[in-house]
């Protein structure tokens, strides 16, 4: 399940008690958007959450812009060591497919592993190719 990190800062408490509730159902819960809203690392630690999604704006412009470059790698540290996986989104290049496996990001989303796909083409996208996680693209490249 994602949620979008304004929606769980928007009432932290309510939100830590609903997402122990979901992680409790068996739900993998990601935090959509990260970095573009207001979440303080106290909140963070005390969320029962296993991913943070890297928002695509600070993606965009890997690995060429020095400040996004490190807004990245800033987050991808403070994951690791609250044990989190992290995914980033709008991975459209090799480059900043690189730079997000160097740096220890896990996964990522992006044109560059598949256009937009109408919800009816996905069984047969997953029937006839694996899906590629940025491990698998770096070694390529």
């Amino acid at each position: 399940m994602e949620l979008t990190e304004s929606m769980v800062m928007h009432g932290p408490e309510k939100s830590a008690e609903v997402l122990s509730q979901l992680k409790a159902m068996g739900l993998t819960i990601a935090i959509d958007d990260f970095g573009t809203g207001y979440s303080s690392r106290n909140y963070l630690k005390r969320f029962p959450i296993n991913y943070l999604k890297i928002d695509q704006s600070f993606v965009s412009e890997l690995p060429h812009n020095t400040d996004d470059a490190t807004i990245v790698k800033t987050i991808i540290a403070m994951a690791k060591n609250l044990n989190l996986k992290l995914i980033a989104e709008g991975v459209g290049t090799d480059a900043q497919a690189t730079f997000l496996t160097n740096h220890g990001c896990d996964e990522g989303q992006g044109c560059l592993f598949s256009e937009p796909v109408p919800a009816k083409d996905i069984p047969a996208l997953l029937l006839g190719s694996p899906s590629r996680q940025i491990e698998s693209e770096a070694a390529a490249a």
